[in-house]
């Protein structure tokens, strides 16, 4: 397992690529050729059937997963509302500055749907838990589909999914081709260990919260060779437990998300988990947040499971990893440096 010296030179290392590189301007004209006033159906991770008509020239995205995605098929200038919060995205404000400008629609907890009309969109993308309000909008001639992305196939489905709402399948495949070229590596450098640590993957708001088995943070944890102390638990969203619960499945490794309330430090001294092995041993780590959540279903994600496999088994040299990030970066969102 990779030491939390090395982790830290890994980490400054990421922040220095970001600090010296540059931005480079993707190409303008990235439709795959369908005329305009052409209308297609699409079904969307809801199981809801929404015709959306070309070109798609004003997009609204109420999630960051979704406008991960949107950013990695090079569409940020269609976009004319976003999420709240934007100033807490890395991402947004080290490449796409300007779409700190842009009218917020809220949050997955308070969605502003008087807002995201006034943006007339020609399609909203919504996480699942607001399909009533997607309904809603697609009841009044707005297109809107939504998107659950818990596992690494319903991620690929996601971008799919948006690749053909917005007539950009052609970047969507090369997306895609990027990021099970990166899964298959990752699994089979960790196939080839027989001895696979336990892990506990923390909540962002406390690390009594957990992902089970329905995750797609399980998911990454697998692919890394890693074993999900909590994959049994029922669901598949963050799940609370209590001190007794996180004692008895007593984890190798802890793994904290990249937007924590909370640090690697709190986690080490907090003297009820004193008896943790992942304590004893100092085998608490934390996902980088200098430009995107990489444990989260987006699709540079890929390259969190390479930060996995490096935590879980101590398997990369620091150029590789560096040049991972910028194969994904400069190729997806026109990055350099």
């Amino acid at each position: 397992m990779v030491t939390q010296k090395n982790l830290i030179t890994f980490i400054l290392a990421i922040a220095m690529f970001f600090a010296l590189a540059a931005c480079s301007a993707l190409p303008s004209d990235i439709d795959d050729g369908i005329a305009a006033n052409t209308t297609i159906s699409v079904v969307d991770q809801g199981g809801r059937t929404v015709e959306i008509e070309y070109p798609v020239e004003r997009l609204v995205s109420g999630f960051y997963i979704s406008s991960s995605t949107i950013l990695a098929l090079g569409l940020s200038d269609r976009l004319v509302g976003i999420e709240a919060r934007a100033d807490e995205r890395p991402v947004y404000t080290r490449m796409f500055p300007e779409l700190l400008e842009l009218p917020n629609v809220g949050t997955a907890r308070d969605f502003n749907l008087e807002a995201c009309i006034a943006l007339y969109p020609d399609l909203v993308v919504l996480p699942y838990r607001l399909r009533d309000a997607a309904e809603t909008l697609t009841d009044m001639g707005i297109p809107a589909i939504v998107v659950n992305p818990e596992s690494f196939d319903e991620l690929v489905d996601m971008i799919n999914l948006i690749g053909v709402a917005t007539n950009t399948v052609y970047r969507a495949e090369r997306l895609i081709e990027w990021m099970v070229d990166t899964r298959d590596y990752v699994i089979d450098i960790s196939a080839q260990f027989t001895e696979l640590p336990t892990v506990y993957i923390a909540g962002v708001g406390s690390h009594l919260s957990t992902s089970p088995g329905g995750m797609f943070q399980s998911d990454l944890v697998e692919m890394a060779g890693g074993i999900n102390v909590a994959a049994d638990l029922p669901g598949r969203g963050w799940t609370e437990i209590s001190y007794e619960q996180l004692l008895a499945m007593n984890p190798d490794i802890i793994i904290l998300p990249a937007e924590a309330s909370y640090t690697v430090e709190d986690v080490l001294t907090n003297p009820t988990l004193s008896g943790l092995t992942a304590v004893t041993n100092g085998s608490v780590y934390q996902f980088s947040n200098e430009f995107e959540a990489w444990d989260s279903p987006i699709p540079s994600s890929m390259i969190g499971a390479l930060w996995l496999l490096s935590v879980l088994h101590g398997h990369y040299a620091g150029q590789d990893f560096l040049e991972f990030v910028h194969a994904f970066y400069s190729e997806f969102y026109g990055f350099s440096g």
